[in-house]
């Protein structure tokens, strides 16, 4: 079955009167590139694709599974991997605007698919026809003359059914459906409740005394969202730019503390919204449905197909970070009290929501830097050009801006991808700005990904979506350092996907283990600490003038400020996602306590009992990183290591990238990513780079 339907096997359908000539989804795209035709998409056209696609598909499964003949790599695994065009398309748009472009009808919508769609995802994974077929190809994959990458499809083939109750008894089979069925419900429950619960909250000020330390690029967006609401004064929410440039600049500690809790209590309240149940409800199907497949918890079941192979190479890895970096973490927290103290002239007990502020204080102390020096050097339209042009300089390629592409809302933007010989490469879509109908965070995703039917390679549409600082009514929108740093981030990912080159749309891409999917991304962030990159596009907005020198060696200099404490804080996390996933038993404990236990041993900061991380944690209780957060840290030390290959050579060393491209960005799922990364780099990795990069030592 096709990756986007594993990915969104939620989701289901009821009649309407539209008519299928009236409707996109029936016929293929006209548009150029076969881009979707999103100024012709309506929203009442979804459901009567989604009737229709999955009946097509589930033709075509029954058509294969009913083949007289022996089952072949032809006949069996290339015509399932070939199968529910239809519903790739329409499952690609919708979703990928559920998280983009929503609104109340797009949830009601999504909530009537779930039990359908995850039926249909049933209904193939556990047909005994079919998997038969299945498992006779894999039986004989290795002796069948099949191609590397043929080999390698059959295997997911074969482990995605495994995985799926495909070698269940015919009672548990049973038991697996009501299970799957129930968590892709529950599960987006908890997305939607948090999404709700984000837009919700607004904090109108109306008294300039209120508004003290917030500098004019903070106060000039605040007043552009309190008019977009026909409202008088500064409005604040819980969207990145407003929460972040609050909690870092305000001097009202009470406010910080409101906005804080405002952000920390989203859906642990009580309330329609609230999702300490759904929490209970997920982990507790997780762990069912891991026992039914024979497996002692939901971890040791997801993380047979990662790098880090079982919880013990996890937390092989949290352990020994958190012991590298928990002596620099802890004096970086002793500094910045001791800081507070001082400014504030009386002994500080730093709260969470002081951090930011008495942190920034600091930073600005000892390196001269905050983000209000750096921001009109980081004015959008130089960054793209300079995340751009970082592929052009890495890769050679160009992007060529197409008005005539649709797009779903009128602020995002297509660009033609072409490589470096001239040849179209993909489409890339760019959404930056934050939406009531945007969930928070930034995201790479695909309309369609690469792949080669019949000859002709399908080249992908890929998405990224961000929430930046908008412009204003007297300035463009100009960037913070850490949201350039999450432009690269993500651009990364969209480069995986730009670049594959794969023949099953299966193992193209980032269809990769959950902890190597990361190193693409993360990669990209190393650039903007090198002064000959900041200085290929980091002009001011006004003048045109280059970032100064001495600025771009603040930025290197503050480069490792707080390492130490934004490390323990990243690994807080991922113990508390392996916590919940390491159950063996049935959680029936209060969320907040359990949470607040499991994130104990690396915990910075006092603990406010009233907050919860988990009932926001979207990561690993609505998205695809259960018992897989500890991958942007497994990660760090892939890309710490890939980038000292670049620092070596250089760090626009085309013999360099070129090998990145082939070896890690082409090549996708087709081999194992330890493989792959060795064919690179020569050796596999240790932590040493990162440690290095860092300045911290064991």
């Amino acid at each position: 079955m096709k990756r986007l339907l594993s990915v969104f096997l939620l989701m289901t359908t009821i009649t309407t009167a539209t008519l299928a000539d009236e409707n996109p989804f029936f016929k293929p795209y006209e548009t150029q590139y076969g881009t979707p035709p999103f100024d012709k998409i309506k929203i009442e056209h979804y459901e009567p694709a989604f009737d229709e696609a999955i009946r097509q598909h589930k033709v075509e499964i029954e058509t294969i599974a009913a083949n007289p003949f022996a089952p072949t790599f032809a006949n069996t695994i290339a015509a399932m991997e070939y199968s529910g065009e239809m519903l790739n398309r329409v499952s690609g748009v919708f979703f990928n605007l559920l998280s983009a472009e929503s609104n109340d009808e797009m949830m009601m919508i999504s909530q009537r698919l779930s039990p359908k769609l995850s039926e249909h995802s049933n209904n193939i994974n556990l047909n005994e026809k079919l998997f038969s077929r299945v498992k006779a190809v894999y039986d004989n994959r290795l002796t069948s003359g099949l191609l590397p990458e043929q080999i390698r499809l059959v295997e997911k083939y074969y482990e995605q059914f495994e995985n799926s109750g495909a070698t269940l008894s015919a009672e548990d089979k049973e038991i697996y459906r009501k299970l799957s069925m129930e968590l892709s419900k529950v599960t987006l429950d908890f997305g939607q409740n948090n999404l709700k619960e984000t837009n919700k909250f607004e904090m109108l000020l109306t008294d300039k005394a209120d508004l003290a330390g917030l500098p004019e690029s903070v106060l000039d967006a605040a007043v552009a969202k309190a008019k977009s609401k026909g409202k008088e004064g500064w409005m604040f929410d819980l969207s990145a730019p407003s929460y972040i440039g609050f909690m870092k600049y305000s001097t009202r500690r009470d406010l910080r503390e409101k906005l804080y809790m405002a952000y920390n209590t989203k859906s642990v309240m009580g309330g329609e919204f609230d999702n300490k149940e759904n929490i209970e409800k997920i982990v507790n199907l997780r762990l069912q449905i891991a026992n039914l497949l024979g497996y002692k918890n939901y971890a040791e079941y997801a993380l047979k197909n990662r790098m880090a192979k079982n919880e013990e190479g996890v937390y092989n890895l949290l352990n020994q970070l958190a012991k590298a970096y928990g002596e620099t973490a802890r004096q970086e927290v002793k500094d910045v009290a001791e800081y507070a103290a001082k400014m504030e002239g009386k002994p500080m007990e730093i709260q969470p929501w002081d951090w930011s502020f008495y942190s920034d204080k600091l930073k600005d102390e000892r390196f001269d830097l905050n983000d209000e020096m750096t921001r009109p050097y980081f004015e959008l339209e130089n960054v793209k050009k300079g995340v751009f042009g970082l592929a052009t300089d890495l890769f050679g390629l160009t992007f060529v801006k197409n008005p005539t592409t649709p797009v779903y809302h009128p602020e995002v933007e297509a660009f033609d991808v072409l490589d470096a010989n001239g040849d179209f490469l993909a489409i890339l879509f760019t959404d930056f700005h934050p939406r009531e109908g945007k969930r928070s965070g930034a995201w790479m995703s695909s309309f369609r990904s690469q792949f080669v039917k019949n000859g002709v390679d399908n080249r992908p549409h890929v998405t990224i979506v961000m929430n930046f600082t908008r412009p204003t009514e007297t300035k463009p929108a100009l960037l913070t350092f850490d949201e350039v740093e999450t432009f690269l981030h993500e651009f990364g990912h969209a480069l995986h996907g730009m670049m594959a080159k794969s023949t099953y749309e299966t193992l193209s891409g980032t269809s990769v283990y959950r902890d190597f999917v990361e190193l693409p991304s993360q990669i990209m962030e190393n650039w903007l600490v090198e002064k000959d990159y900041l200085d290929k596009f980091a002009f001011h907005y006004q003048t045109g003038e280059k970032m100064p020198a001495e600025l771009v060696q603040k930025i290197i200099n503050a480069a490792n400020y707080n390492t130490g404490y934004l490390t323990l804080r990243q690994l807080s996390f991922g113990y508390l996602d392996m916590a919940w996933h390491t159950l063996n038993q049935p959680f029936t404990g209060d969320v907040r306590e359990f949470e607040q236990k499991a994130m104990l041993p690396v915990k910075l900061l006092p603990v406010v009992p009233e907050t919860s991380m988990s009932t926001a944690f979207g990561h690993i209780f609505s998205g695809g990183y259960a018992a897989g957060y500890y991958s942007y840290k497994w990660a760090e030390v892939l890309d710490a290591d890939a980038f000292a290959a670049f620092k070596e050579n250089g760090i626009f060393d085309k013999k360099t990238a070129q090998s990145f491209r082939v070896n890690i960005l082409e090549r996708g799922n087709t081999e194992e990513p330890m493989t792959l990364y060795k064919r690179f780099r020569g050796h596999e990795p240790t932590i040493d780079a990162l440690l290095e990069r860092n300045g911290v030592k064991l």
